[in-house]
C-alpha cells in the first residue's frame, strides 16, 4: 500500500460523489470476503486430508516456500500494480488467499473447532468496529500509520527473539500488542482507503478496480492477524 499511497496521495480531489466511493469500498468488503472464503475453505479441506498434512508438515521446506510465494506475490502486487489489469491483480489476491489458507490449515489441527468459530466471530467485531470508525472519523490518522508501523517491526524483532528464549509471558504480552497493533492498522488502512477512493477517478474501473484489490488485501491482512493472535491468547488447544 506505502508505493500506491506514494503515487495517487498527493493528487486532489477527483471523485464526483460519495455513491462512487461507496462504490468501492463494496468492493473492497466484497474482494476481502472473498479472500477469507478462500483461505477457509482451503484450511478446511487442507486439515481434513491426511494427505495434504503429510505433504505440508512432514518437512519444513513445503511450508517456507509457500510462505516465501506468499511474500512473493505481496510483493509483486505492490511494485506490479500500475502494470497489472484489475482483473489480473484480483486473481493474484485469490491465488494469496489459498495459499494463506494451506499454512493457515496449521490453525485447525492445534485448536480446538469452538476456540476457531470464537476467534472469528471476536475478530469479526473488532475489525468491523475499527472498520467504520476509520471511515467515518473526521481524524487525520496519517500519523499513527508510522507508529503503527514501527510497533508492527517491534513486535516482528521481538518473536524473533522469543523464538530462541521461548518466553511464555512475552508471547502473552507480544499477543496483545498484536492485537492492538492490527486493530489500529484496521483503522488506519480504512482511512486510507477513503482518501485514496475520493482521488481517483470513478470513470476508470481498472483503476478503481486496483485499487479495491490493493484495498482488500490491507484489510484481509489486518484481520487475519488480529484472528491469529486472538486464537495465541485465548484458543483452547485440542487434547
Amino acid at each position: 500500500m506505502a508505493q500506491y499511497e506514494e503515487n495517487y496521495m498527493p493528487y486532489s480531489y477527483r471523485t464526483d460523489s460519495i455513491e462512487a466511493v461507496n462504490a468501492i469500498f463494496r468492493k473492497v468488503y466484497q474482494y476481502m470476503a472473498l479472500g477469507l472464503i478462500l483461505t477457509a475453505v482451503t484450511a478446511y479441506f487442507t486439515a481434513s486430508s491426511p494427505a495434504m498434512i503429510r505433504a505440508l508438515f512432514s518437512s519444513r521446506a513445503p511450508i517456507i516456500i509457500i510462505a516465501v510465494a506468499e511474500i512473493g506475490l505481496v510483493i509483486y502486487l505492490g511494485a506490479a500494480l500500475h502494470n497489472l489489469a484489475a482483473s489480473t491483480a484480483l486473481l493474484l489476491f485469490a491465488v494469496y488467499s489459498i495459499l494463506n489458507g494451506l499454512t493457515c490449515s496449521v490453525v485447525l489441527l492445534v485448536y480446538t473447532g469452538e476456540s476457531v468459530y470464537k476467534a472469528f466471530l471476536s475478530t469479526a467485531g473488532m475489525f468491523g468496529a475499527m472498520s467504520l470508525y476509520g471511515i467515518y472519523t473526521k481524524r487525520d490518522l496519517t500519523s499513527f500509520g508510522s507508529f503503527l508501523r514501527m510497533g508492527l517491526i517491534g513486535i516482528v524483532i521481538a518473536m524473533l527473539i522469543n523464538i530462541f528464549i521461548r518466553s511464555s509471558m512475552l508471547d502473552f504480552y507480544l499477543s496483545i500488542f498484536g492485537i492492538i497493533i492490527f486493530l489500529g492498522l484496521t483503522a488506519y488502512d480504512t482511512s486510507k482507503i477513503k482518501s485514496i477512493a475520493y482521488e481517483v477517478d470513478s470513470n476508470d474501473e481498472n483503476m478503481t478496480g486496483r485499487v479495491a484489490v490493493m484495498g482488500a488485501l490491507a484489510l484481509y491482512l489486518d484481520f487475519i492477524n488480529i484472528f491469529l493472535y486472538l486464537l495465541r491468547l485465548f484458543g483452547r488447544h485440542r487434547d
